[in-house]
């Protein structure tokens, strides 16, 4: 997802823009409908005024055109898979994949937007993030859209600035290709994935920590009542392996996982994080 609002972007703009959203949650008609409509979409414990402020100021139009109520929409699965631990960050389970890392989050945020390093255009809004002491983790969310969109996304010429130095030349290199078209990807958004690395670089090196990008996937059953077949799946993880490869090395750490996988690798005795795996897994199947 990608903004293009002056001032609309970045960890303090972000959170200065979701404050006057919120101040104004109980008298704009629009967000008064919105959460009149949409109030029941969110799991037990997880802050709904907040997140709808967040998805609110991002790009998308989550809230307004309704599409978080959709029984297609992820980012109704992300906002509430991750919006629970807002007000819990030590209770999020580390990810297998992210190698090298120390746990516990500190920080759990949903809808944050990671600026590049010059101002003006569009930024890339990661669906959620994370961060530890030494390091900061952007999430990009998948529910049904590898197998649903046709990814047709392209670099600006604003992605060949001299801005990301040598340990981003394999994400330089990659960008290149896939401009080119020499490298192609038909269920993983590839050109996404690289624009959220760049600004995952960019975030990182102002705090100081290492910059990690997951992409977390389901695997539903269905699309639309139509079985997704298992050779579509397996096409979607081959892609998301030759992207891995692709990036291996580079200062943004790739890893991803399967929302199943990591669900299942969640402690059991946390009684409110069972009952919160639970209710993802019973609303959302992924």
């Amino acid at each position: 997802m990608f903004s293009s609002q002056a001032g609309g972007c970045g960890e303090i703009a972000n959170a200065v823009v979701a404050a006057r959203l919120l101040l104004t949650i109980n008298t704009d008609p629009l967000i008064v409908h919105s959460m009149s409509q949409m109030a029941y979409e969110f799991l037990p414990g997880v802050p709904s005024a907040h997140v709808l402020g967040r998805l609110s100021a991002a790009g998308g139009n989550e809230v307004g055109s309704g599409k978080l109520a959709s029984p297609q929409s992820s980012a109704d699965l992300a906002v509430n898979t991750f919006g629970w631990f807002i007000e819990r960050p030590e209770l999020l389970p580390p990810f297998s994949t992210v190698k090298s890392l120390e746990w516990p989050a500190l920080k759990v945020e949903v809808e944050f937007c990671a600026r590049f390093p010059w101002s003006g255009g569009k930024h890339p809004w990661l669906d959620a993030w994370i961060e530890t002491s030494s390091a900061v983790i952007g999430v990009e969310s998948k529910r049904f859209e590898p197998y649903r969109d046709r990814k047709r996304g392209a670099f600006s010429d604003a992605y060949d600035r001299p801005v990301w130095h040598d340990q981003m030349g394999l994400y330089e290199r990659l960008k290149n290709r896939l401009r080119s078209r020499d490298e192609q990807f038909q269920y993983l958004d590839a050109v996404q994935l690289v624009k959220h690395a760049f600004g995952l670089v960019t975030e990182g090196r102002r705090k100081q920590k290492r910059p990690y990008l997951l992409y977390l996937f389901a695997e539903p059953e269905k699309y639309l009542d139509v079985p997704i077949p298992e050779q579509s799946k397996q096409n979607h993880r081959a892609e998301i392996d030759r992207f891995a490869e692709a990036v291996r090395g580079a200062e943004v750490q790739f890893a991803a996982s399967s929302y199943r996988e990591w669900l299942e690798s969640w402690p059991e005795p946390v009684g409110e994080l069972v009952r919160h795996r639970n209710a993802i897994l019973e609303r959302f199947q992924p």
